[in-house]
């Protein structure tokens, strides 16, 4: 079965509707599946749940499909980057689902594991465990937190081959590997595409199973969130 498509958008072609869930991996702005994210934007899809570890920065990442109001509700863990994320939700416009990090990667890895629902420590007495079932383990509470599943995984990779099966580089291993299991569709933009049998199968992070298509984009920026500079001395 072919899984490499020419471009984004016909990567992506049937499987965008209104009022979907959709899992975007990356770390802040590192391993984050920028063309597949512009080419949601573009195709007009709104009234979006998006589960993503952050929001992007301004029209930069998610933070284009918030420019343009196309998502609906954050399920993350860290937005502080973008400034249009703060005004929308303090004005009521946009639903926020927060999460501790580890709690919403773990989130991720159950829902793709097919493990319904699990129980941490993280959040017990806190506003994070509101409305949620606290239940004593050998002495100590746990909250109950249930596993997270999309409709589409969109997720960055360093290399991959046409088969699907995927590397990620440093940071950019946070929440995509996890996020590409956990959808019943992943589409995966791809740096360095090979041929089957070019990658090291020990390297291999995500088998090709999981995948269902690919696109290549060669030069993907790379960008800087925060620089801090100083002058030399």
């Amino acid at each position: 079965m072919r899984k490499v498509y020419p471009d984004a958008a016909s990567a992506l072609a049937g499987f965008l509707k209104d009022d979907m869930t959709i899992m975007a991996g990356g770390f802040g702005l590192c391993g984050i599946p920028e063309t597949l994210i512009e080419a949601i934007r573009d195709s007009g899809v709104k009234g979006l749940t998006v589960i993503s570890n952050n929001a992007g920065i301004d029209n930069v990442g998610l933070g284009v499909l918030l420019e343009t109001r196309q998502i609906r509700k954050m399920i993350s863990s860290y937005v502080g980057e973008n400034k249009t994320f703060a005004k929308q939700f303090l004005a009521g416009e946009l639903e926020i689902e927060f999460n501790p990090q580890g709690t919403l990667a773990e989130r991720c890895r159950a829902g793709g594991a097919g493990i319904p629902a699990f129980f941490t420590k993280t959040g017990v007495g806190t506003l994070v465990a509101e409305g949620k079932e606290v239940r004593e383990f050998n002495g100590e509470q746990y909250v109950m937190e249930t596993g997270l599943v999309a409709d589409l995984a969109v997720v960055h990779a360093w290399k991959g081959d046409t088969e699907g099966n995927l590397v990620y580089r440093k940071t950019a291993r946070n929440f995509n590997p996890m996020m590409a299991t956990a959808a019943k569709v992943t589409v995966a933009e791809v740096e360095n595409l090979v041929q089957p049998g070019e990658l090291d199968p020990d390297h291999i992070v995500t088998a090709g199973i999981f995948v269902k298509r690919i696109v290549h984009v060669p030069d993907a920026e790379k960008r800087i969130e925060q620089r801090t500079v100083r002058k030399r001395a």
